[in-house]
């Protein structure tokens, strides 16, 4: 039975957390955000690269895990190597699913969907370069979507003429993906939303490709049982604390800050 970090910056590595302990139920899981520099999206790289390794490093070091998985597409497309470089163990990350939206479109043109951070990246633009070649890829990023994911997971409701103003122009005759990656881990929580606004479109996350990557790194134990789960966050303010019932309804204990 392992020990298993999946850390982001907000609520949003939880859609890829469920896909994990949906397939190896048996591990113990500590689901950590830095919310204390939440969103990473608009951080430095610099900033980011100092803030994401130093709290996973004291995470791994104050319960002996065995696995990390950076469920945040832009800490992953800028923090790996720091952090692969620090740690002994597997660090596994999240990249946009490209690749799988190229086989499922139909007319060619894939969206994808991510934060600003993430879209601007080179480590994108040759994600795109290699997998969607002859493909049209229109690259949407946006903010506003992370802080509706958080609104959600908190009880509050989505504002939908918020999600509506940032998918516009994809609503547009002509300029309409059938495929929508979400390259953001938060978008997946927004998913009945964004398939109201944008019916009939097929949207493709990595939370089940980083799930059976997990499997295959740790081997066949964890698939049976049931293992614990607990949530830690760099910042145990009023806010946070507004987030343990929904945490404890997604399977995580209790709610701590990290170094506690």
């Amino acid at each position: 039975m392992a020990n298993i970090l999946v850390f982001d910056s907000g609520m949003g590595g939880l859609s890829v957390y469920r896909e994990i302990r949906r397939l190896l139920p048996g591990h113990h899981y500590f689901y950590c955000f830095d919310n204390a520099h939440f969103p990473y999206g608009e951080l430095a790289e610099e900033a980011l690269i100092t803030a994401c390794a130093n709290t996973v490093e004291q995470m791994v070091s104050e319960h002996a895990i065995n696995l990390v998985v950076i469920a945040c597409n832009t800490a992953s497309t800028i923090a790996l190597p720091e952090l692969r470089a620090r740690l002994e163990i597997p660090v596994v990350g999240v990249v946009p699913a490209i690749k799988p939206a190229v086989a499922l479109t139909q007319n060619g043109c894939i969206g994808l969907l991510a934060t600003p951070g993430t879209v601007s990246r080179d480590y994108t633009l040759r994600l795109i370069e290699q997998f969607a070649p002859g493909k049209q890829v229109l690259l949407k990023g946006s903010t506003e979507l992370v802080v509706q994911a958080e609104r959600k997971l908190a009880g509050e409701l989505v504002d939908m003429d918020v999600l509506r103003a940032v998918m516009a122009s994809w609503r547009e005759e002509g300029h309409s993906p059938d495929t929508v990656v979400l390259g953001c881990t938060h978008f997946p929580l927004l998913a009945d939303e964004l398939a109201e606004i944008l019916p009939g479109v097929t949207f493709v996350d990595s939370g089940e490709a980083v799930a059976k990557r997990v499997r295959h790194l740790l081997g066949s134990g964890g698939s049976a049982g049931e293992g614990r789960g607990m949530a830690y966050c760099t910042r145990l303010d009023a806010a946070a604390l507004k987030l343990q019932a929904p945490l404890m309804s997604w399977g995580l204990e209790q709610l701590r800050q990290v170094g506690d």
